[in-house]
């Protein structure tokens, strides 16, 4: 495996390690050094903003609702100029979420993410989440259980 893929591997385990990490201006630091500002996230988002900006506000978005958000990365497998976790995100739900009050009640879902990198920065990222899982174990759905 090439100095560059290793490297882009080790970027995005920078990353959701700053995300673990529930510091603000770690996570707000750590974007600025490894993602490229006008980012393009493939994901759809309910946002104004765009970019990194974008990235850091969906994070600030997570770590209200969730404090202790943590990241456990499952996969790790790059080619080229990507890479891919499969991750398991865990939480207990203290802020509102999706306009679902504080629960208190501690979460486990599943996420993968794909990231392009360009000059060893994350330049596109796509991410699907089990939100379906997220909000069963909020208890939004009656009758199913977590």
């Amino acid at each position: 495996m090439s100095d560059k893929t290793e490297h882009n591997k080790e970027t995005l385990r920078r990353f959701h390690a700053a995300v673990s990490t529930g510091d603000e201006e770690i996570i707000s630091r750590t974007i600025d050094e490894i993602v490229h500002p006008d980012v393009q996230v493939g994901t759809p988002l309910p946002l104004e903003v765009t970019g990194t900006a974008a990235m850091k506000e969906v994070l600030a978005v997570l770590r209200r609702a969730f404090p202790d958000l943590h990241i456990q990365i499952e996969d790790l497998i790059a080619e080229g100029d990507r890479v891919v976790t499969r991750n398991t995100v865990t939480g207990t739900h203290r802020g509102e979420y999706m306009g679902i009050p504080p629960t208190g009640r501690t979460i486990t879902y599943k996420e993968v993410i794909i990231a392009r990198f360009t000059d060893g920065r994350v330049a596109e990222t796509w991410a699907v989440v089990d939100v379906m899982s997220q909000m069963r174990q909020l208890g939004v759905f009656r009758g199913l259980n977590a």
